[in-house]
C-alpha cells in the first residue's frame, strides 16, 4: 500500500474518532434538558405517594432525575417502557434490591440501591405509578 494511502486511512480514522468523541463527550449546558428527559406533570399525591417522593428524592433522583423524568445517569421512569404491564411492581422491587442489567437504555447496568427498606420501596412504587397515571401511562 502506498504511503499516501496509509496516511489517508490514518487521517480518516483519526477524524472519525475525533468526531465520535466530540459528539459523545459534550457537556450538557446548565439547565438544558437531556435528550431522554420527559416532561412530567405532578398531580396531588396521596400520603403514601408523598412519602415515596421523599424517598425517591434521596435514593433515586441522582440518576433518574426529579419526578422520575430522567437524569444524567438513568432513564425516565415516567415512560411507556415502565408501564405496569411491561414492568410490574416486582420489577421495581428487584431493581432496587438487586440492581438490574442494562436492557432498554444505554446508561449501563443499575446497581442495587442500599439503605432502602421494603416499606420505602413500596412508597417509591406508589409515587412512580401515581406520576405515570397522571401522565397517561397505565
Amino acid at each position: 500500500m502506498k504511503a499516501s494511502h496509509v496516511a489517508a486511512v490514518v487521517i480518516g480514522g483519526l477524524t472519525i474518532a475525533a468526531l465520535a468523541w466530540l459528539f459523545t463527550s459534550r457537556e450538557q449546558a446548565p439547565g438544558a434538558a437531556l435528550a431522554h428527559q420527559v416532561n412530567v406533570t405532578v398531580p396531588p399525591l396521596s400520603e403514601r405517594a408523598a412519602a415515596g417522593a421523599l424517598v425517591f428524592e434521596r435514593a433515586c433522583t441522582a440518576c433518574h432525575g426529579a419526578n422520575a423524568a430522567g437524569g444524567p445517569g438513568g432513564p425516565p421512569l415516567v415512560h411507556k417502557i415502565y408501564e405496569p404491564s411491561h414492568h410490574a411492581d416486582g420489577a421495581f422491587v428487584l431493581a432496587v434490591r438487586n440492581g438490574v442489567r442494562q436492557h432498554h437504555w444505554g446508561f449501563g447496568s443499575m446497581p442495587p440501591v442500599a439503605d432502602v427498606s421494603p416499606a420505602e420501596i413500596a412508597s417509591i412504587i406508589s409515587y412512580v405509578r401515581t406520576l405515570q397515571r397522571a401522565n397517561g401511562i397505565r
